[in-house]
């Protein structure tokens, strides 16, 4: 009979947290920010990922 373990820790990720935090501020009206900015926590952790990853592909189309 085989063991299985299973990880079931669901943590919040910092990223996240700061959405969650600049939402709420934003919809109680602490801050005027653009909607853009209130969400850039996740698009630019994407533009990021998105950036290495033409980085990457450029090198190794490169060292061909």
């Amino acid at each position: 009979m085989e063991n299985k373990t299973y990880n079931t820790s669901f943590g919040i990720k910092p990223w996240t947290l700061w959405t969650i935090v600049f939402v709420v501020l934003k919809l109680v009206g602490v801050i005027t920010w653009s909607w853009v900015w209130v969400l850039a926590p996740l698009w630019i952790g994407v533009a990021l990922a998105a950036l290495f990853f033409i980085i990457g592909a450029t090198i190794s189309l490169i060292s061909r």
